[in-house]
């Protein structure tokens, strides 16, 4: 089975990758660097999930993919603070995009003061450890958790719950 991913993000790919593996499914995935045609630090879970749905969505509108993974990263501001955000959605031909949220993790406010500024993640986390790529090795999520948890784990388990979800539907 063809599965695109709307991404060529490293960390993304190797979530996608790991989790359909560990899961027994034989599969070929396409990265398709596919427009999330939201801003590019969505500011709320609302925003995040439309990335990712779009993602999903153009990779099946641009492919032979018979599934589509769309994964989106972002922040959601709460009375608590700025909290890391992940979405997945699942597309797949005459059937309903299918959803799940994954992991959330409180930012410290130096990294949320950026943010709310308008800077992005990604580069704002390159300057704080001094080093380029965070977004595509181990992510936010890993430098804040000392490791226990990096990018494509995080989203790794996202994968998982769309592809339990789908599979529930098969069935059910």
């Amino acid at each position: 089975m063809i599965i695109a991913v709307g991404s060529k993000n490293r960390a993304k790919l190797k979530a996608v990758q790991n989790t359909l593996l560990g899961l027994g499914m034989e599969t070929e995935i396409v990265p398709i660097d596919a427009p999330s045609n939201v801003s590019a630090m969505p500011f709320s879970d609302e925003e995040t999930i439309h990335g990712a749905i779009h993602r999903a969505e153009y990779c099946l509108d641009h492919s032979k993919a018979k599934l589509a993974i769309g994964l989106e990263g972002g922040v959601a501001e709460t009375p608590f603070g700025l909290f890391l955000c992940n979405w997945g959605a699942l597309a797949e031909r005459g059937r309903k995009t299918v959803l799940a949220g994954g992991a959330r993790i409180l930012l410290p406010e130096e990294i949320a003061g950026s943010l709310r500024s308008g800077e992005e993640l990604g580069p704002v986390m390159d300057d704080y450890c001094q080093r380029t790529g965070i977004s595509s090795e181990e992510g936010a999520i890993g430098v804040f958790t000392n490791g226990r948890i990096d990018r494509s784990e995080m989203f790794g388990h996202i994968v998982t719950l769309l592809i339990g979800q789908r599979e529930k539907k098969r069935r059910g």
